[in-house]
């Protein structure tokens, strides 16, 4: 073994290599029992820029369950992919060249995204390896690419043929800043401040001798949507205001008249209870315009803009034309009143940029009416932890719209449609052509089977990039068209269903979602067996890392500071589901362990013959026994909490264990017996265990065990080898437990005393069940008499003070606490049934705290041992 400190910028760097020179995660599809695979359906990272803290700690995460796995005789599949298709890209693209994709044709500008995204996506493979994340290189791909886009396409043909797509000409979420179609998953609330304004609208038909008013008051906080309003609401319960409806209200500034109507949508608790209705401002609206089969006036365009509808405000801004319209409302009298508030904006998430509702034509995936099918799904899988399905269920509980699954991009995978130039008759390309893009590609038929016309118009819309990234499962394996059975097939059945879904709960209404809607689609089957739900990263103020505020950890900060491996300690660090802040310390203790890993080892090799030592078990002494027995039950424990993905558990307690029980403990203690003479028996003991442990850190710290492994025990890799199990020997665990918890008491009176560790003691009681290990402990502690007893040991509990609640104290007694603090000093003070009286007052029980120690009443010393008492003579 190699003398001196762990280096592991040496070793890490090393071993990453070796493992992807060596393919040593290799998947072997064709030489696997399709019932020992183990699948990971792992997220392909969104290449919008450079991998962040967040991916490391999932990826880890997922790394320990394919390592653990892999251990236990599973053949692992373990992709990677790149999610290089869609918006992300798109405007990383725009910003890295300083370019629009408005300003290039869709196939030049598809080249610049590959260009840029290549680039990146070497990036992303090199971190991860240099993580020493167990990935199969082998199985990569890009959502972006030929193989994958033939596949979005062939789902998309599949679910069009089952009548589960439509193209409308409807309401549709919108970006401005990105100017295209969004849906519903893709959008979060934000708090952000407005202004409500008290607008003045006029009644139409108002009558004095009907007693009618000549106004009334909206309040809103988008006066730029004045000119889009197409009708006013009142509450059916609202009696006062009853009387408007089946009036007309004149818009002021703008002059159109609009019904004032009732409906039950309309929150009373709101502004002034009347409420208008534009066409559009939210979702209500769009109900409202359906359901009353109202005008259509649009104000905003695709790009913010506002429309000719505006009248003199067109071409200005929304945001301008707010600012317009609100000092012309003033100057004409209609503004009554403008106050500052704080409301919830629904905006897009990946630009922050409040979303508008435009008419469009778009394709959809019909949702609602299966979402209790959906729900069902969701139940069939194994959720970890549990709680997360509650923000599944929540999320389609509260579905409103289809999901819109085209995008006004130019990087995208196109729809495989033209339509008809004279009927609109949608043609959709056949399966062999694809993929295809229609602004490149001819139509597969000459002529309309519909009317007979001989022109097409392509499609030049893209697939929502979650339309192509919900088909990981089938991607990975191998979803085809097979023209013999004419029929979608997965080659690779063995990987389907997947076993393992692992993601954050961040995109539980985007990925997950979506994955299940798209599989179950295609294939009936629910996608997962099981499904990992991790936390996000936060900074050490535990706020959520983002660009803007500055907090972003990256990962080549953290690994030029910290070994990987204490990185992977760290994302050990909380339950899966939690939230984990990015904390130091954490990564100070994980390099800590690898040094007592990294000593123990080495103490280990300098105690035990380099070949192995055999002994029979039943051969062994008592407390080599125990130590075997106990590790025993740890490895059913750690295996336990794995299987259950619980691995911060596991961690602790396997890092607890090595550390205090074997290495402070059993370790100093066979030093002793071996270094005194030959102890087979505890050196058998300590080759065992150490291999044992090694295994057991293999998930979590897999270069250094990697290093030790190849160093002490063999050639092959340790992430190749069995994991432990239980080697059954018997032992008194509890007995155990108590004689090294005397032995630690004895070492620490020795160390107390100034005695070294092979001073002779005369005389030993012990006072707790140490069983058959007195033997042990007299010889490790070169104790000349030892002698244990069940009985109880002469100890009273002695007061050695009285701590007053001054906050009680005071206000009862005022100016005696002084004459009390005397009396306590004194030591003049009695206890009688929890009532303490002295200077001639009695304090209630909530007043003070009595402290006691135990004192042995006996001759010699006393030594506390946990469940024992010790006594030296």
């Amino acid at each position: 073994m190699p003398s001196g400190e762990y280096d592991p910028d040496t070793v890490e760097a090393a071993w990453q290599e070796q493992w992807v020179r060596e393919d040593t995660y290799a998947y072997d599809g064709e030489a696997v029992d399709p019932n020992t695979v183990f699948s990971i359906d792992s997220p392909p990272p969104t290449v919008s820029g450079s991998l962040h803290w967040g991916h490391v700690y999932g990826f880890t995460l997922q790394d320990f369950a394919a390592r653990f796995n892999r251990m236990r005789g599973n053949s692992v599949f373990f992709p990677f992919g790149y999610d290089d298709n869609g918006i992300a890209s798109e405007r990383l693209t725009e910003d890295e060249l300083g370019v629009r994709h408005q300003e290039y044709d869709r196939r030049e500008f598809q080249e610049m995204c590959r260009e840029v995204c290549q680039e990146y996506e070497s990036e992303f493979t090199e971190k991860m390896q240099s993580l020493g994340i167990s990935i199969d290189w082998d199985e990569t791909y890009q959502t972006i690419s030929p193989e994958v886009q033939r596949i979005s396409q062939l789902s998309f043909l599949d679910l069009y043929e089952q009548g589960r797509e439509y193209r409308q000409r409807a309401p549709t979420i919108w970006c401005p800043e990105c100017e295209t179609a969004i849906s519903q998953v893709e959008t979060e609330d934000d708090e952000q401040a407005s202004h409500f304004h008290d607008i003045a609208f006029g009644v139409v038909e108002a009558d004095d001798d009907e007693g009618l008013p000549e106004t009334f008051t909206i309040s809103t906080t988008r006066p730029e949507l004045l000119p889009a309003c197409v009708s006013v609401f009142v509450h059916p319960d609202d009696d006062e205001n009853q009387h408007l409806v089946g009036n007309h209200a004149r818009i002021p500034l703008f002059g159109q008249e609009v019904p004032i109507l009732a409906d039950d949508r309309v929150d009373m608790e709101t502004g002034s209870g009347l409420v208008m209705c534009c066409t559009f401002g939210d979702q209500t609206d769009i109900e409202w315009y359906q359901a009353h089969d109202l005008d259509l006036r649009i104000a905003i365009d695709e790009s913010g803009t506002m429309t000719e509808e505006a009248g003199e405000y067109a071409g200005l801004s929304a945001d301008e034309a707010r600012e317009s319209i609100v000092s012309d409302l003033a100057d004409a009298g209609a503004l009554l009143d403008k106050r500052a508030i704080t409301h919830t904006v629904n905006v897009h998430e990946r630009c922050g940029t409040s979303i508008e509702f435009l008419v469009a034509e778009q394709w959809y995936i019909e949702l609602l009416d299966k979402k209790e099918e959906y729900l069902e799904a969701g139940r069939q899988m194994d959720w970890y932890p549990e709680k997360m399905f509650t923000r599944y269920k929540n999320w389609i509980e509260g579905l409103q719209w289809d999901w819109s699954i085209s995008r006004q991009r130019s990087s995208g995978i196109p729809f495989p449609v033209w339509y008809c130039g004279e009927c609109d008759h949608a043609v959709m390309a056949e399966r062999d052509q694809l993929p295809v893009d229609p602004l490149q590609d001819d139509p597969p038929v000459g002529r309309c089977p519909e009317c007979g016309h001989d022109e097409f118009v392509p499609e030049d819309d893209v697939f929502d990039t979650w339309a192509t990234s919900s088909l990981t499962p089938l991607i990975n394996a191998g979803w085809e068209w097979n023209p013999e059975t004419e029929a979608m097939e997965v080659e690779r059945e063995e990987l389907y269903p997947v076993n393992l879904r692992p993601q954050g709960h961040d995109i539980i209404s985007f990925w997950l979602f979506h994955t299940v809607v798209k599989c179950y689609e295609h294939t009936g089957e629910v996608p997962f067996d099981s499904v990992m739900i991790n936390g996000m990263v936060l900074d050490e103020n535990r706020e959520k890392m983002s660009k803007s505020k500055g907090n972003i950890v990256a990962p080549d900060e953290v690994v030029e500071k910290y070994p990987v491996d204490a990185a992977r300690y760290w994302a050990a660090g909380s339950a899966i589901g939690d939230d984990l802040p990015y904390k130091e310390k954490g990564l100070r203790a994980g390099e800590k362990l690898l040094r007592k890993l990294w000593n123990a080892s080495k103490l280990v090799d300098s105690l035990t013959p380099d070949d192995e030592v055999q002994v029979a078990h039943d051969d062994l002494q008592e407390l080599d026994r125990w130590l075997l027995a106990s590790l025993d039950e740890e490895v059913a424990y750690i295996t336990e909490r794995l299987d259950a993905y619980e691995f911060s558990k596991a961690r602790d307690r396997l890092r607890s264990f090595f550390w205090h029980t074997f290495c402070d403990d059993y370790l100093e203690i066979a030093k002793q017996r071996i270094r005194e003479g030959e102890d087979e028996s505890a050196a058998y003991t300590l080759q065992v265990a150490h291999r044992r442990f090694l295994k057991l850190f293999a998930p979590f710290l897999a270069h250094i065990t990697e290093e030790l492994w190849r160093d002490m025990h063999g050639d092959g890799s340790v992430h190749r080898t069995d994991w432990p199990e239980p080697l059954g020997l018997e032992a008194d665990v509890e007995a155990g437990e108590t004689a090294l918890a005397v032995v630690s008491a004895l070492r620490r009176y020795k160390s107390d005393n100034q005695l070294s560790m092979n001073a002779t003691l005369d005389s030993v009681r012990v006072y707790g069940d140490v069983a058959g290990f007195a033997g042990d402990i007299r010889r490790v502690m070169h104790v000349e008499e030892l002698e244990t007893s069940d009985e109880e040991p002469p100890i009273e509990s002695v007061v050695t003070g009285i701590d007053l609640d001054y906050s009680l104290v005071g206000p009862e007694f005022g100016g005696k606490v002084s004459d009390i603090d005397a009396g306590l000093d004194a030591g003049e003070y009695e206890l009688v049934d929890g009532t303490l009286r002295v200077a001639g007052v009695e304090l209630d029980a909530e007043m003070f705290t009595v402290e006691e120690e135990r004192r042995y009443t006996g001759s010699g010393e006393m030594v506390e041992a946990e469940d024992a008492v010790v006594i030296v003579q």
